[in-house]
């Protein structure tokens, strides 16, 4: 491996996440901070339709030489990635909503904290439940 597949995903991270930097860093207007947003997901889309289209064209000039594994196989992965996906979304969600209620418990009683703290930790147990699955869906295949 040479060192310019280390480099251009730098850079690439780099130039997306520069829209965002200003208006995490110092106070900007509202509209500034619209459009710094939009700049980034659209930035964001762009790399990832270049990359698509990137290696569209790599597979189509290999010809179909370089396309192995069955339907069954790509949905296999297509399964893995939304178990562990969906399952991290769904616990960012839980410890989202119990986290900043077991603190306020704690704060208003020291005793409350072991109780909280299992609140906390069932959410998290949804993203490794997830996680579990989709590395037995991908041992499967």
């Amino acid at each position: 491996m040479n060192l310019l597949m280390f480099i251009l995903p730098a850079i690439a991270v780099v130039l997306l996440s520069l829209p965002l930097v200003k208006m995490f860093t110092t106070k900007v207007s509202k509209e500034s901070a619209k459009w710094r947003l939009l700049t980034h997901v659209g930035g964001f889309f762009g790399a990832v339709a270049l990359t698509l289209c990137l290696s569209m064209g790599s597979a189509f000039a290999a010809g179909d030489a370089s396309i192995a594994g069955t339907l069954a196989q790509g949905l296999g992965f297509i399964a893995a990635a939304l178990s562990t996906g969906c399952s991290a979304l769904g616990a960012g969600i839980a410890v989202a909503a119990a986290a900043p209620a077991a603190i306020g418990a704690f704060s208003e009683n020291d005793n409350n904290f072991g109780k909280a703290l299992i609140f906390v930790a069932l959410g998290e147990g949804v993203a490794i439940y997830g996680l579990l699955i989709s590395i037995l869906i991908i041992n499967a295949l």
